[in-house]
């Protein structure tokens, strides 16, 4: 299922717009956006194919860029986390103001420094988050607020990804809510071992369609 003129959206928060692709399959229940990491955008081709994946067990994708092209050229900006977790809650907030999304269960999916927007944003009451995972996450980066996640969540980490494993195991025993871990042997960071990717893919979607009925 590929972008087509309707998928494209901007995405509006604050004073800033942000480009997303937006696909909601029919009848789904729920809408997973994705937060992904430093360097990378909604064009991520890793985020793309868990969220067709996603989408293939019937939960709608908002895969949106979480900084304008000029921030985005901004080390600085590209690891500021409270600035991509207010961008994340905008977005949050954008989708239940559309009447085509508002009544859809929200998740996140985020990807390394995304992992720690997409916490910090679940730990927040106002965004009534319904699931949450986290791919090769900087979890780390979220440790304050580990204890104020009550949202299912599914941290996934390549069994090579040192030290981001251990990362995962630590901030993983601080959540508060429905939890899991999944472990994928022998991959490293972006999971580019043969069928590394699609493992991740699965889990994800398993994990969403579950929890966004």
């Amino acid at each position: 299922m590929g972008a087509n003129d309707n998928s494209i959206v901007t995405v509006t928060v604050g004073d800033v717009d942000l480009e997303g692709e937006l696909l909601v399959p029919e009848g789904a229940t729920g809408l997973v956006l994705f937060a992904h990491g430093s360097g990378s955008s909604r064009h991520s081709p890793r985020n793309n194919f868990v969220a067709e994946r996603v989408r293939a067990r019937g939960v709608g994708t908002l895969l949106f860029d979480l900084l304008t092209e000029a921030e985005d050229e901004t080390y600085e900006t590209r690891f500021d986390i409270s600035l991509l977790t207010d961008r994340l809650v905008g977005a949050t907030k954008w989708v239940r103001q559309r009447d085509d999304t508002a009544d859809l269960n929200i998740g996140y999916f985020g990807s390394s420094t995304g992992s720690a927007a997409a916490l910090r944003g679940a730990a927040r009451p106002e965004t009534d988050i319904a699931a949450v995972v986290s791919r090769g996450g900087r979890v780390d980066m979220a440790e304050d607020v580990l204890g104020q996640v009550t949202a299912p969540t599914l941290f996934i980490v390549g069994g090579n990804d040192h030290p981001v494993l251990e990362w995962n195991e630590e901030a993983y025993d601080m959540l508060a809510g429905e939890k899991s871990l999944k472990v994928i042997e022998g991959a490293t960071h972006l999971f580019e071992e043969p069928g590394a990717l699609e493992s991740v893919a699965d889990h994800a979607g398993e994990w969403f369609a579950e929890e966004l009925r």
